[in-house]
């Protein structure tokens, strides 16, 4: 699952609205919290200068749990 979302945040990059909702929708489909781990560190990797809001914004409920 985790590489399906991966290839599906690629496609729609160029986009920031539909960035954030494919982010959105990617995390609730994860589950595992050390994929939740590696697809973050992913998305601030291949993303974080383009969308760094978004991604923290996306991620907070997560990382302060």
């Amino acid at each position: 699952m985790l590489e399906f979302t991966k290839k599906i945040l690629r496609g729609v990059s160029f986009d920031a609205q539909l960035f954030q909702k494919e982010l959105y929708k990617s995390l609730k489909m994860l589950s595992d919290v050390e994929e939740i781990k590696r697809f973050r560190e992913w998305c601030i990797i291949e993303f974080g200068t383009r969308y760094p809001m978004i991604i923290n914004k996306a991620f907070a409920p997560i990382t302060t749990n």
